[in-house]
């Protein structure tokens, strides 16, 4: 492990950019998409099949894998990599979010925050310096700060005050990270500030002054529905330094990554190609499939003869009898040609970019959806 982490762009069309992330164990093309290995696994499917898919990176969930099996554990066996038999790049996020969406009691103060397991009901403590703690002893290559996720809908004064407890963290996770991380790790902060534009701006600021090799846009796809949240990134983007890569967290649907890549955004992370996947819900080319329904189960068609997925060669009457009979193999099917139709939508925009037509491949890929 020798390469630092570095960012470079390499075509430009409009906001939208493509480019590289370098780390020590591989290189991220961008814009990038990170299918969610919440605890230590990409739900119903085999980590070969995830990197077959063409994902150079996978997101990992710090307040799971520090509940269950530990963080310790899981440095003990050898490093999260190691562990979940995954050799690129891991990110994983800070455990706050889940924290606030998980936990059945919590108490937010200036040190942090302190929960009762959803697992168990054992009060524990996350604060800034043990979040940062937990993922040097997972080994992730990319960790970020832990950070209130403002709730949606928020005054002004309740984003206001939640944003300043935010960037006081960020200041501490930074210090932390210093004096714990590995060489080639990265530490990237997160800009909050709800749906007001100030606040964003004040954010990026503060962030940008502290100082991080990137930047994620946080409270977001939370119910402020997608012309609020495109407004808020292109806005954010603005305010965030272009050398640097932008991640938008837990977006999302097609759409929503394309917009948000004609605004500048590098990176993304969603669980909804594998959990769709296991209730029978197919991405395609064609667009959005529910293999539940009765019009399949004698579709002797394949699931997306464009793709170029194994797994989306299999013809949709098979898929549609997996799924209604509750086999797991219709899970790990379409879960997998999921995951790749999201990777090849990465690649297509990759492309597109760097042809300056990505314009017309994103509206090409909504009026195809639009005409299913």
């Amino acid at each position: 492990m020798s390469a630092p982490f570095s960012f470079a762009v390499k075509a430009r069309d409009g906001a939208a950019r493509t480019g590289a992330i370098t780390t020590p164990r591989g290189v991220i093309r961008t814009p990038a998409f990170m299918p969610v290995g919440t605890g230590a696994t990409v739900k119903a499917m085999f980590p070969e099949d995830v990197a077959a898919t063409g994902a150079d990176i996978i997101l990992g969930n710090t307040y799971h894998l520090m509940l269950r099996p530990g963080a310790e554990r899981v440095a003990k066996l050898g490093g999260l990599h190691k562990f979940m038999h995954w050799e690129k790049p891991i990110l994983t996020d800070s455990g706050g979010y889940q924290v606030m969406s998980l936990a059945k009691l919590r108490k937010i103060d200036e040190q942090g925050v302190t929960f009762q397991s959803h697992l168990d009901g054992a009060t524990i403590e996350l604060t800034p310096e043990r979040a940062i703690e937990v993922q040097c002893l997972l080994g992730s290559d990319i960790q970020m700060v832990l950070d209130e996720c403002t709730p949606f809908p928020a005054t002004r004064e309740e984003a206001k005050r939640s944003l300043g407890l935010s960037m006081r963290w960020a200041e501490r996770s930074k210090a932390a990270f210093e004096t714990m991380s590995a060489p080639g790790q990265a530490l990237f902060g997160i800009v909050q500030g709800s749906v007001y534009p100030e606040l964003r701006e004040e954010s990026a600021y503060a962030l940008t002054e502290i100082g991080f090799p990137g930047y994620a846009v946080g409270g977001l796809a939370v119910g402020e529905g997608q012309e609020a949240m495109f407004e808020t990134v292109e806005l954010t983007t603005a305010f965030l330094p272009d050398d640097r890569p932008r991640y938008l967290m837990g977006v999302g649907t097609p759409q929503d990554m394309l917009g948000a890549i004609a605004r500048g955004i590098d990176m993304f992370d969603c669980v909804m190609p594998t959990r769709s996947g296991r209730h029978g819900q197919a991405f395609t080319w064609g667009g959005r499939i529910n293999l539940r329904n009765a019009r399949y189960a004698e579709d002797q068609s394949p699931l997306d003869a464009e793709s170029q997925c194994p797994a989306a060669q299999y013809e949709r009457a098979y898929l549609h009898h997996l799924i209604k009979s509750g086999e797991m193999l219709g899970a790990m099917l379409i879960s997998y040609a999921n995951v790749q139709f999201y990777q090849e939508l990465m690649a297509g925009a990759r492309e597109a970019i760097g042809a300056g037509t990505f314009a017309d491949f994103a509206e090409n890929v909504a009026r195809r959806r639009r005409g299913r």
